[in-house]
């Protein structure tokens, strides 16, 4: 992305950028670092966004042919503009952003009011040519020498692939007690400012004692929608979630995790089983870095989740209050271990710019600071969601697909009239109903057949289930006490490695006094949560915080569905550690149980 635009609007980002007169263009300029040139500039004294020494945008934008023009094309032209469209839909799994007015060597020349309708009209014709929407995210003028306004301006080119309902982003949110996270997503996703005494937080509560203190326990998901021209979509417009999901095109599906210390075991199950594309770290402006932040920020970043932070109930304090929680905040993610570059929101540039710089590069961290009784700056919120792109490419996910179904068991409810329904993700493979699967392992390592009825996403009804996408999924009359959260449903045609015993190379994090042969801790793998003894530390007697080592973990109660290279963490107590699966110990009976089940069945 050139730097100039990037002064300009405040952005690095990786989209592709329209030219002069309407030019597509990506070449580099500046010295990488967002600083550029009085000279390339222009004459340009308009308000800028500083970037850090250490930001690098990422290097990884397709090479794109330079001036295509947008004003009055020929045909062959519009069909190549329409192809490249296309391609680049594909590339960024429904979304582009294009930005008109820019020379190809990076020099903002910008487009006359003329020229700029014209190129907006030809960007049209060719949205509604690939089934797309097009929204103008922002416009700046530009000081160029001539005696016309000159513009350039950035769209937002969204299409939902034909494969899907919608696109979908999951976002993990994070934070301490009394932080105002169930507030937050209230106020989002129901559309009504909170009373100051947590009204907006009532809906998204699952159980009795959660209402009396206040305090999520569990995990709950709710829904926020944007359609194609960027446009929230929550319970305030549409009663049902079904109606959501029909006249969204991009859903974010927050989940709603525990900040109490109590229920840290909840937070970590959120956080690995549910596979968050990225992670939401509310803070309280007037409490600042207390509890478990630390802890959950700590989490997310050792599980490599993304994080952008979010500053809240800054109505209950002064400026200098919410200053210092920043303050505190942007020394804590500057440490070594954390090595991030904060970027505080004020505007709906900087909330366009944090979301395209966001999905780039891992070390910005953007910061909200915001209201969820005033409402003051969750219009910036919303921009970053609706704009926000997913991080992984559409290759990656055919990959992902063209694999053997798998399917995590998260959660197991009986539903009256519809049977067993188990919730969970796809980790791969092509889920339809009226499959074949097999689930397990048991605790003697054993699978059952079983069938899939109904699938249902974000509480309407979906016939196929695609690689990475959660679910319910109703197994009719299945007996529910077969079923446990952390167990799989794999094809029949796989062969699923079932261990008691794992090796796995591990960090320690933190410990009392030494981490050796025989203790237990709790092992957190995918959506596996159980008690595992050390058998062995291998080349060492014990561990001390900070050091690393292989160790051999056995499973107390019942053998597990392993991975290797998955992400391990452990805990117990105080102690923490992380690391990743090396190799496993499968139970060389599993065979012979599988074949006996089958024929039992």
């Amino acid at each position: 992305m050139d730097a100039l635009v990037s002064e300009l609007f405040g952005s690095t980002s990786g989209h592709s950028s329209g030219g002069s007169q309407g030019s597509v263009s990506n070449h580099k300029s500046g010295n990488g670092n967002g600083v550029v040139s009085k000279k390339a500039c222009g004459k340009n004294k308009k308000a800028r966004t500083r970037f850090p020494r250490n930001f690098k945008p990422n290097n990884n934008t397709p090479y794109l042919p330079p001036e295509l023009k947008l004003v009055n094309p020929t045909q062959n032209r519009f069909e190549h503009l329409a192809t490249q469209m296309k391609w680049r839909l594909q590339e960024g799994r429904g979304e582009a952003v294009y930005q008109i007015g820019v020379e190809d060597n990076g020099m903002l020349v910008g487009l006359s009011e003329e020229e700029m309708r014209a190129s907006l009209k030809t960007l049209h014709r060719l949205a509604e040519k690939v089934g797309a929407d097009i929204a103008v995210l922002r416009e700046r003028e530009v000081d160029y020498d001539s005696d016309v306004p000159r513009k350039i301006a950035e769209v937002l080119i969204r299409k939902v692939p034909d494969d899907q309902q919608f696109l979908d982003l999951r976002v993990a949110v994070l934070g301490n007690v009394d932080s105002g996270k169930s507030t937050l997503l209230g106020v989002l996703t129901q559309g009504e400012l909170d009373n100051g005494r947590g009204r907006a937080r009532l809906n998204l509560f699952r159980h009795l004692h959660e209402i009396q203190t206040g305090r999520t326990s569990s995990i709950s998901f709710e829904i926020l929608g944007f359609n194609s021209r960027g446009e929230v979509i929550n319970y305030s417009e549409s009663r049902t979630a079904e109606e959501i999901c029909e006249s969204a095109s991009k859903m974010i599906t927050f989940i709603d995790l525990a900040g109490h210390h109590k229920y840290l075991k909840t937070t970590i199950f959120g956080l690995t089983s549910y596979c968050p594309d990225f992670a939401m770290l509310v803070v309280s402006a007037n409490t600042g870095i207390a509890g478990t932040t630390r802890e959950h920020l700590g989490i997310a970043m050792a599980l490599k989740v993304p994080i952008f932070i979010v500053i809240s109930k800054v109505d209950l304090c002064t400026r200098a209050t919410v200053e210092r929680t920043l303050r505190q905040l942007e020394r804590v993610l500057k440490q070594p271990g954390c090595n991030k570059v904060p970027m505080v929101v004020s505007s709906t540039d900087d909330a366009v710019t944090a979301a395209q710089q966001f999905a780039q590069s891992p070390n910005i961290t953007p910061i909200f600071t915001l209201s969820s009784v005033t409402g003051e700056s969750l219009d910036l919120l919303k921009v970053f969601f609706n704009i926000i792109p997913p991080l992984s490419n559409s290759k990656e996910q055919e990959e992902l697909m063209q694999q053997l179904t798998e399917f995590q068991v998260d959660e197991i409810y009986t539903v009256p009239e519809v049977g067993t329904v188990v919730g969970g993700t796809l980790y791969s493979g092509i889920c339809r109903e009226g499959d074949d699967l097999v689930v397990g392992p048991t605790e003697l390592g054993q699978f059952h057949r079983l069938t899939v009825g109904s699938i249902q996403r974000n509480r309407s009804a979906c016939r196929v289930l695609r690689a990475g996408q959660a679910a319910t999924l109703a197994l009719g009359n299945f007996d529910r006490s077969l079923l446990r959260k952390g167990m799989v449903m794999v094809s029949p045609e796989m062969d699923p490695t079932i261990c008691w015993m794992f090796e796995a190379e591990i960090v320690l994090l933190f410990h009392a006094k030494t981490f050796h042969k025989g203790f237990q801790v709790t092992v957190h793998i995918g959506n596996v949560r159980q008690t595992a003894t050390v058998e062995a530390v291998y080349g060492k007697e014990e561990l001390r915080t900070g050091e690393k080592a292989v160790v051999l973990f056995k499973f107390i109660k019942h053998p597990e569905y392993l991975k290797v290279g998955a992400k391990v963490l452990f805990r117990e107590g105080v102690t923490k550690g992380i690391g990743h699966v090396t190799s496993l110990q499968p139970i060389s009976q599993h065979h012979q149980h599988f074949q006996s089940q089958n024929e039992k069945d």
